[in-house]
């Protein structure tokens, strides 16, 4: 399953099998080697494949049909969900953020609720 994903998910990339082996510090034979099944990547590589393809490693293991890397998971209503834990601590700790929770927290239940609603309208104008 990893040789035909990989080999897919480089093609998708549009990356030599050199350029791929660039990307994650070792060489065209190596990756030749993963992709024709005649070696299989260490855990670290596996992870560096998949940043460098922009895919999860459970698609690579054939583990999920969903190419999704982390940065671009969904969760279980189809929603995009916080892929990596420094993207949430950045927005977590940008000050226009927490001026907004306190607002929004110390609102009457209708504004916060109309608010609500003019946030769900904006989601789907962009579909």
């Amino acid at each position: 399953m990893l040789t035909m994903r990989l080999k897919a998910a480089r093609k998708s990339a549009k990356l030599t099998q050199e350029g791929l082996a660039k990307r994650v510090s070792t060489t065209k034979a190596t990756i030749s080697n993963y992709e024709n099944g005649h070696s299989t990547p260490s855990n670290d590589m596996l992870l560096a494949l998949s940043d460098a393809l922009d895919v999860s490693t459970d698609y690579l293991l054939g583990r999920t049909d969903n190419p999704d890397s982390l940065n671009n998971k969904k969760d279980s209503k189809g929603n995009p969900s916080w892929g990596d834990e420094a993207e949430f601590e950045a927005w977590v700790n940008d000050p226009s953020v927490h001026k907004f929770y306190k607002e929004f927290k110390d609102s009457p239940e209708e504004r916060k609720k109309a608010l609500m609603a003019v946030w769900e309208i904006l989601k789907t104008q962009g579909k």
